[in-house]
């Protein structure tokens, strides 16, 4: 099996035929690759003083959040601009949709302003899938309830391989609220694609139900759960889907569950350590391991996630 990202890349780059983004469900081994190494392109470029590209001139990207978000959508914002498109910022707040107007009226009316894109954040799962049914061009999911976040999935795979060179054959463990984590679910699914050996850490009332139908390894305990893993992917704790006491308090949580120097102390000496953000310092994470450049990859992640969706952008608009 090949190993190197550009020879598994080269083998699909013109076989990628995807028309929307809605998860990594539907995705190959190389159409990863090729969203990943054209991304790793957008990394070099995006160090250079000018950063601006006509790739997307004269195209139209619209950002439609339904939920807050800070990177995701600043990073598809700082994407579409600097590939050359016009990128419009919907305020969902003032929006018609704070008047009444359902999420296929959204779509029909934005569909006949003859937008390229539309990048989606949406509180309910599914929700994106069926904007992608009413609407004319692609549609990339931002995150949709607790389902599905493929690019920040593709986001993370490339800080990985960035940082270690491979993925396939690591050890990789994805600790915290899997229960509401759409981002756990489209890593798993994409480092599983990808070779690597997918563990998740959880307590029982933050674990889905048959947790091992999604193809992890799963523990309970995190001493056990982190020994000789290569990275320790943190989660936050999902406040705002949580209805009822999932944990006794934050205090127990970070006891419990909380990264610290004791913990990481299981995993390999050369760990790496990955947090999609937002942090919440001293309940998922001890401030000081996140702010360890030596082992904290996290604003790397940052960096990748601009690069990824530029990629994705170009990748789409060539359909």
């Amino acid at each position: 099996m090949l190993n190197n990202m550009t020879n598994i890349a080269e083998l699909s780059q013109n076989s990628f035929k995807h028309r929307h983004l809605l998860g990594i469900d539907g995705l190959s081994r190389g159409d990863a690759y090729v969203i990943m190494e054209l991304a790793k392109n957008y990394i070099v470029k995006n160090r250079q003083p000018d950063k601006k590209h006509a790739i997307l001139k004269g195209r139209t990207l619209i950002n439609l959040f339904f939920e807050n978000s800070t990177r995701t959508r600043t990073s598809f914002e700082l994407a579409g601009k600097r590939l050359g498109a016009d990128v419009i910022n919907m305020s969902v707040a003032t929006s018609a949709t704070k008047k009444g107007e359902t999420l296929i009226d959204t779509a029909m009316t934005l569909n006949a302003m003859h937008p390229d894109f539309i990048a989606v954040r949406h509180p309910e799962s599914g929700a994106v899938q069926l904007l992608a049914q009413k609407v004319n061009c692609s549609v990339i999911n931002g995150g949709d309830g607790c389902h599905e976040h493929p690019t920040q999935a593709l986001l993370d795979a490339l800080t990985i391989y960035q940082r270690k060179g491979k993925i396939e054959g690591l050890t990789i463990a994805i600790c915290g609220d899997i229960l509401h984590s759409r981002v756990a679910r489209s890593n798993i699914k994409l480092l599983n694609l990808l070779g690597a050996k997918v563990r998740i850490i959880a307590p029982p009332t933050l674990m889905p139900a048959c947790p091992e139908s999604l193809g992890a390894e799963v523990f309970f305990d995190m001493r056990k759960g982190l020994k000789d893993c290569d990275i320790i992917m943190m989660l936050r704790l999902q406040l705002e889907r949580m209805t009822g006491n999932f944990i006794p308090s934050v205090r127990e949580f970070f006891h419990f569950y909380g990264l610290d120097e004791e913990k990481l102390s299981y995993a390999k000496p050369d760990a790496l350590i990955m947090h999609p953000g937002p942090i919440n310092r001293g309940v998922e994470i001890d401030t000081r391991l996140a702010d360890d450049l030596n082992r904290s990859v996290i604003l790397d992640q940052v960096e990748m996630g601009v690069a990824v969706r530029q990629a994705v952008l170009e990748l789409l608009a060539n359909k």
